[in-house]
């Protein structure tokens, strides 16, 4: 059974790791997707290859989730290819500069607030009148167990923009549960990513970042993929304003 046949999904930072992911994901599983990130080729070659497996319609729309604009176009491009919107996994983020809080510089600071915050502010605040037209719908955002479980040196922008992120998600999910709308926060731990392998950029870091999870490994994107879909499918319909630790132990050891 496909989850999500007839379902309208917006994913943002779909062109690497947990978004890329998410959406060959989603896509298998039936839905038309508006599909964003900054980097146009990418974009191109995944709708390449979602079209080559014979997968629902899809759309890209390039542009960086810090531009204030970009959030309500991939609404209107959902309503305008594919009728509405009913899920969207807002998932672009950044870790940002990592040091010391006395070396954090303030524009550091709010490049990784405005990045992993702010923008998801602006994409609530268009997706929500187009969920509510449909009736309701979910959505997700991706946290992160920094900030939320346990501190990690030199994170502290990380740290407060992913734990800004929970809040926001349970005040959608208290302000429009009575509408059919649920909003959850999904926390990953180390994943291999692009992103990911910025940071543990050699064997004996990776095995240094695996070593901290209970279950001694990283996760592999599609493990993280399969919690967003679980959070943006029917399967959680009385799920609402959760962080949902996906984070291979990590907070339960450390």
């Amino acid at each position: 059974m496909m989850q999500l046949t007839g379902k309208v999904a917006i994913i943002t930072g779909a062109s690497s790791g947990i978004g890329h992911a998410a959406a060959l994901l989603f896509a298998r599983q039936g839905a038309r997707l508006v599909l964003s990130a900054r980097r146009q080729a990418a974009l191109e070659q995944l709708l390449e290859t979602l079209g080559r497996e014979g997968c629902p319609p899809a759309v890209a729309v390039a542009g960086d989730i810090n531009d204030p604009a970009l959030a309500q176009e991939l609404v209107n491009t959902a309503q305008g290819h594919f009728g509405g919107l009913d899920i969207a996994f807002n998932n672009a983020g950044t870790l940002g500069e990592l040091a010391p809080l006395p070396a954090l510089s303030l524009s550091a600071w709010r490049h990784t607030l405005d990045t992993n915050l702010t923008s998801a502010f602006l994409c609530a605040q268009a997706q929500l009148p187009a969920l509510q037209a449909r009736g309701g719908g979910a959505l997700v955002f991706t946290s992160s167990f920094v900030g939320h479980t346990l501190g990690m040196p030199g994170m502290a922008a990380y740290a407060a923009s992913k734990a800004g992120l929970i809040g926001l998600t349970q005040v959608i999910a208290a302000e429009y549960g009575a509408q059919g709308i649920r909003a959850n926060a999904l926390l990953p731990g180390g994943t291999d990513t692009p992103m990911g392998r910025s940071v543990a950029n050699s064997p004996e870091a990776l095995a240094q970042v695996a070593g901290l999870h209970a279950l001694k490994r990283l996760a592999q994107p599609q493990e993280i993929a399969e919690a967003a879909l679980f959070l943006a499918s029917p399967a959680s319909s009385f799920m609402t304003g959760a962080a949902l630790r996906v984070d291979g132990g990590i907070s339960i050891v450390r």
